[in-house]
């Protein structure tokens, strides 16, 4: 069977940075962008710190040297100087903020990152209160200081993203070029690549090299890896509220009881427990 061409994204570059630039007398920045799915913002970076939110929709967004599925009632937290990639998996209103160095170091995050986790991206739960606090947010452009109201609003998104939970939604990637295009296929759609010999013939190499790349690289088989990116979407599709057999179906289950069984025997937790 022929293998399906790979997903094509509409390119589109980021909107300049600096007219939302964080400063000491603006440390909060938020911005709004309404994208279409199979829209890709190219490769971007900030001196600043950033986190991503969807209000509506889901997007992904590839940093370092791993990707992340941010649907709605989740919050992507990507540190200064990481470069970051958004492709949009289905139309989305993508809000982001711009934090500046200073509140970061001395606003309530700092006081919670004893182990140094918030040097790292990582994905959070997004509160009905952050997403309230976020949606009032100015969205205007330009320089100028901080009103009081936004100051008081800023400190509350802060201390929310300080005490919100973190989700495991991160999907390694490697850096070899075959071995990427292959995760890059099954993460556009997992369901399709089910077996290590169909999507070894997709970049024209053999199973044994792939699963070598595979331990190498990722210090994983494809088996497991590939499940990793079948949980991460599991969990983004139970941030929109669908039933549990239409996330089975979607990721290409037969029934729920299986998609049940396979969560169990990779997180040890029923669906129920890890998607609720």
């Amino acid at each position: 069977m022929k293998a399906p061409r790979a997903k094509r994204h509409v390119s589109v570059p980021p909107i300049d940075p600096q007219v939302y630039a964080p400063t000491a007398a603006r440390p909060l920045r938020a911005k709004l962008r309404h994208l279409a799915a199979d829209t890709q913002v190219e490769p971007h970076s900030h001196t600043w710190a950033q986190i991503a939110m969807s209000s509506k929709g889901v997007i992904r967004m590839t940093a370092g040297d791993s990707t992340y599925l941010v649907p709605p009632q989740r919050a992507l937290w990507i540190p200064p100087g990481v470069e970051h990639v958004v492709t949009v998996v289905e139309d989305a209103d993508l809000r982001t903020l711009y934090l500046h160095q200073d509140s970061a170091h001395h606003g309530p995050l700092r006081t919670v990152d004893s182990d140094g986790a918030w040097r790292h991206c990582r994905v959070l739960e997004a509160s009905s209160l952050l997403q309230e606090l976020v949606a009032h947010l100015p969205l205007e452009p330009g320089n100028g200081s901080s009103t009081e109201r936004e100051r008081c609003i800023g400190h509350l998104v802060q201390d929310e993203l300080a005490h919100a939970r973190p989700v495991r939604l991160g999907i390694d990637l490697p850096r070899d070029k075959r071995l990427r295009a292959l995760c890059e296929s099954v993460l556009e759609d997992p369901a399709r690549w089910v077996t290590l010999d169909d999507a070894a013939r997709h970049v024209g190499a053999s199973a044994r090299t792939i699963a070598r790349l595979f331990r190498a690289e990722l210090d994983t088989t494809f088996v497991h890896w590939r499940q990793q990116v079948l949980l991460a979407r599991a969990l983004s599709m139970a941030a929109r509220k669908l039933p549990m057999s239409t996330i089975a179906a979607e990721l290409g289950y037969t029934s729920a009881s299986a998609f049940s069984a396979m969560v169990k025997r990779s997180v040890g937790m029923s669906p129920s427990r890890l998607l609720g």
